[in-house]
């Protein structure tokens, strides 16, 4: 419809960070005595490291395979990019790590835990001994990222007859909501947490390290 363009014309938020050579060895021999602000970049290069690449294909996957699905209304492949990972059973208890790779691979493109807990440690990390400003209004963006992965694979459900919309949840009140109106609330939705996106990569970008490469916007 011609209101889709509105939803998906903005994309390719891919996250780029640039790790400065040797970081591993420099984050780990600074001696008590440098400055909070030398101790503060290691530790930011440490979690740039460690937690970009999930940011990276998440925001790869946002942008591509998660529209694609919702411009087609693609219920199952909507479901699938935002389910978590099943939860431990006693047959990972006999498996090498516990099951937790296997279940790991099993949460979605753009799940809250491939994607969402990765963006709120990365917030964490420009805290040290108590939580900053900044760190508190990034995750405020991940809280709604984290609202909004879960009310799409709600919606989902709905969708695929796997849950009930009973008690007038987003709106719909107590009635059966049509496929139609289903798919404007997962678009609204969607652009809801491109939103939040772009007001976190603001926020990660603010006074940034300039080794560090700046995250891109929508």
């Amino acid at each position: 419809s011609p209101d889709d363009g509105a939803f998906f014309s903005r994309e390719n938020f891919l996250a780029t960070c640039m790790i400065t050579t040797g970081f591993a060895t420099s984050s780990f021999i600074l001696p008590p005595s440098q400055p909070a602000e030398a101790r503060g970049r290691a530790t930011l290069e440490f979690s740039c490291d460690r937690y970009y690449p999930r940011l990276e294909a998440g925001g790869v996957f946002y942008a591509n395979d998660l529209k694609r699905a919702i411009e087609k209304n693609d219920w199952a492949a909507i479901k699938a990019a935002t389910e978590e990972p099943p939860k431990k059973t006693k047959a990972d208890k006999s498996k090498i790590d516990g099951g937790i790779s296997e279940r790991a691979a099993q949460a979605g493109g753009f799940s809250k835990a491939r994607v969402v807990a990765a963006a709120d440690l990365w917030a964490a990390a420009f805290s040290d001994s108590s939580i900053s400003t900044k760190t508190k209004k990034m995750k405020e963006q991940t809280a709604i990222l984290g609202q909004v992965v879960e009310e799409v694979n709600t919606i989902a459900k709905i969708a695929l007859g796997e849950e009930k919309s009973g008690g007038g949840i987003f709106g719909f009140g107590a009635k059966t909501p049509s496929q139609a109106e289903l798919a404007k609330q997962v678009r609204e939705l969607y652009v809801k947490g491109g939103n939040a996106w772009n007001q976190y990569v603001f926020l990660s970008n603010d006074d940034l390290p300039v080794q560090l490469k700046r995250l891109p916007y929508l």
